[in-house]
């Protein structure tokens, strides 16, 4: 099984959209995502790097499996 890496907010703001979610907006360094039917929006930070707990939190609050995170990459 694939591990997790720290990666750019490019590439996963890419793999969400992927997903069905959409650019809502953006407020200072972070970048707001959402999808119709979903009530938590996603907050991705516009970092050269993503850590692996932001990540890992964001796929909990999407609902996706690590796996299928990794497959959209």
């Amino acid at each position: 099984m694939p591990r997790l890496t720290p990666l750019g907010w490019q590439k996963i703001v890419s793999v969400f959209l992927r997903l069905g979610y959409r650019m809502a907006g953006q407020k200072g360094s972070h970048v707001k995502l959402e999808k119709p039917g979903v009530a938590r929006p996603l907050i991705i930070p516009r970092y050269d790097e993503v850590g692996i707990d932001i990540i890992s939190g964001l796929i909990r609050t999407a609902g996706i499996s690590r796996d299928a995170f990794l497959d959209l990459l």
